[in-house]
């Protein structure tokens, strides 16, 4: 069901970050001094969480995506994800993960039903992986690939494309999807960057298809499903796929169909705004669930045609300080 905004797209997904906090510092998102974290009693509690996830799924609302900064470094996550869980809305629950401290929970996550995993990784090689996050922990990343897929779960590898930094990484991540039934997310580097300036012009999503291509004359486009935020392929002999995340060209706005929330309470309609309504001041205020659902529906009703039109309400230097941390993921 979902709700549906000003141009027709059914809203049904929401994607909520439940902290800034992240255990790593990939050039891209954070800098390497890391960032002001916001005190613990300006981020959503577990329980404002599960009120507003419940809102929204009497609105209709069917998936949702926990992320962070790392969201496995909040404390109690997996309570959050019981919670959510016992809602029953939610029949898609996923989670994005740098994959370094998730490996003690894969028994859990598979007792909630949980089967769809997204772990960021830039790289196979270990020492530009050192380069890109400032940690070494490469080898717990794999470990958490390996021990994903022995349980069964579906994999989707999130890999950001930096020109000049890991554009050979490319094909070696492309087979991966050759070796197992896992999804390569390509995706173009966004202007969320952390404050790093780029040396280079963006490799964006023809780029990268062509590079593939150079290698997979075959490759073909897969139909698309609704809220594909990625242009998928298929390549003969494969078990699993490719796509590619136009995340600087903006070309899947017609087919958005996400809200999101920040961990301090954010509501963000569109990726690119800078945060139109604090929520969770909203619900501090002592409003009724009716309420926050109606304000639901009228932050829904304005969200921006596109990430252009969401960029021109929002300063040029705070897009360009801003990070993936802080949004969430």
């Amino acid at each position: 069901m979902g709700v549906k905004d000003g141009f027709n797209r059914t809203i049904d997904y929401v994607r909520i970050g439940v902290t800034d906090r992240c255990n790593l510092r990939c050039f891209y998102c954070m800098p390497e001094h890391g960032i002001p974290y916001e005190p613990r009693a300006e981020l959503l509690s577990y329980e404002e969480i599960v009120r507003l996830l419940d809102v929204l799924g009497r609105l209709g609302f069917t998936k949702v995506r926990f992320t962070g900064g790392e969201p496995f470094l909040r404390k109690d996550f997996i309570t959050l994800l019981e919670k959510s869980h016992a809602l029953s809305y939610y029949r898609d629950i996923r989670i994005t993960t740098n994959g370094t401290l998730m490996v003690k929970h894969i028994e859990k996550l598979r007792e909630l039903g949980i089967q769809t995993i997204n772990l960021s990784l830039d790289t196979l090689d270990p020492e530009r992986f050192k380069q890109i996050t400032r940690r070494d922990d490469f080898n717990k990343v794999m470990e958490a690939f390996h021990t994903l897929l022995e349980n069964g779960f579906y994999l989707k590898i999130n890999a950001v494309v930096m020109n000049g930094i890991n554009t050979g990484d490319i094909l070696p991540l492309v087979a991966l999807a050759e070796q197992h039934p896992v999804s390569i997310r390509f995706i173009e580097e966004m202007p969320f960057n952390g404050g790093y300036k780029k040396n280079e012009a963006v490799f964006k999503a023809g780029d990268i298809l062509n590079t593939i291509r150079q290698t997979y004359p075959g490759i073909r486009e897969k139909t698309g499903k609704h809220g594909d935020t990625s242009t998928n392929y298929a390549i003969d002999g494969f078990q699993g796929d490719v796509g590619i995340i136009p995340a600087f060209s903006r070309t899947f706005c017609n087919t958005c169909n996400r809200l999101r929330i920040t961990p301090k309470g954010e509501i963000k309609t569109c990726l690119y705004d800078g945060g139109v309504f604090s929520i969770r001041d909203f619900m501090r205020s002592g409003v009724s669930d009716q309420d926050l659902a109606e304000k639901f529906k009228e932050l829904i009703r304005l969200k921006p045609k596109d990430g252009f039109e969401a960029e021109q309400g929002k300063q040029q230097s705070t897009v360009r300080k801003e990070s993936m941390s802080t949004i969430g993921g």
